[in-house]
């Protein structure tokens, strides 16, 4: 029986597991997928030589960076965005080689696109880590300038006091690449002034429990287009799939 999995720490929200075992029993398919919670990246050599059966891994936060290096073939795209969330898994019986790529912007860029209007020119994307790097890459595969905000100074971002009315207005597409709302704390949201969105303006939430997040709440209150990442989950899980059963890539 081939085994997938999934690499990251906690894993207690992953929608992964469920979602892959589902489709294998739907599909025939003699294979089942596993969480891997690892709380090093340094356990996942211990991971691949302890499962030789495993053919492929997604990973979640915090090692979509940091996974980088431990992978013999990182995909052009994976190597621009400096994220991986696929790792295709070739074990030919007397060496394993691990392959990169990221399905993270094939999902929200077909998830997203059919929101986007002449008028949607330039994006806040909330949030520094690998999720956000996938963001802001697929933003400007969509013809986006997108702009990072993050909580501290750093090189090409912007930070949270100095987002006024007047940059959510130009900035009229806004994506959530934190944890902030997500269950169990669904009581928290990203400062940004909410009270300047119109109907311009998108929000879109990374983060698919709870369905409706209090940041998707209060910009739905002005007006503003939301969406959560239930469509943009499924689709790169959709490309996951892909990247594991390709033809040698």
């Amino acid at each position: 029986m081939d085994k997938y999995g999934l690499i990251g720490y906690p894993l207690g929200h992953s929608f992964s597991i469920g979602y892959h075992n589902q489709r294998f029993a739907d599909e025939g398919i003699n294979a089942k997928y596993f969480n891997f919670e690892i709380p090093s990246i340094e356990d996942l050599p211990e991971v691949i030589s302890s499962n030789p059966e495993l053919k492929g891994l997604n990973v979640t936060i915090p090692y979509k960076e940091k996974v980088m290096d431990y992978l013999d073939y990182i995909s052009p795209e994976a190597r621009a965005i400096g994220a991986v969330n696929v790792i295709k898994v070739i074990n030919d019986g007397k060496r394993v080689k691990l392959k990169g790529y990221n399905s993270d912007v094939i999902g929200f860029t077909q998830s997203i696109e059919p929101m986007l209007e002449d008028y949607h020119k330039k994006a806040l994307v909330l949030g520094t880590g690998g999720a956000s790097k996938a963001v802001a890459y697929g933003l400007k595969a969509l013809g986006l300038e997108p702009v990072v905000v993050s909580r501290y100074e750093r090189p090409d971002t912007i930070q949270y006091q100095n987002i006024t009315p007047d940059v959510v207005r130009e900035y009229n597409v806004i994506v959530n690449c934190t944890p902030l709302g997500m269950y169990p704390k669904t009581e928290t949201c990203p400062d940004i002034p909410y009270e300047a969105l119109d109907e311009r303006n998108i929000l879109y939430d990374l983060i698919y429990n709870p369905d409706e997040t209090l940041f998707m709440r209060r910009g739905a209150a002005h007006g503003a287009q939301t969406k959560n990442g239930l469509e943009m989950l499924l689709l790169q899980a959709f490309a996951s799939w892909e990247f594991w059963n390709s033809a040698e890539r």
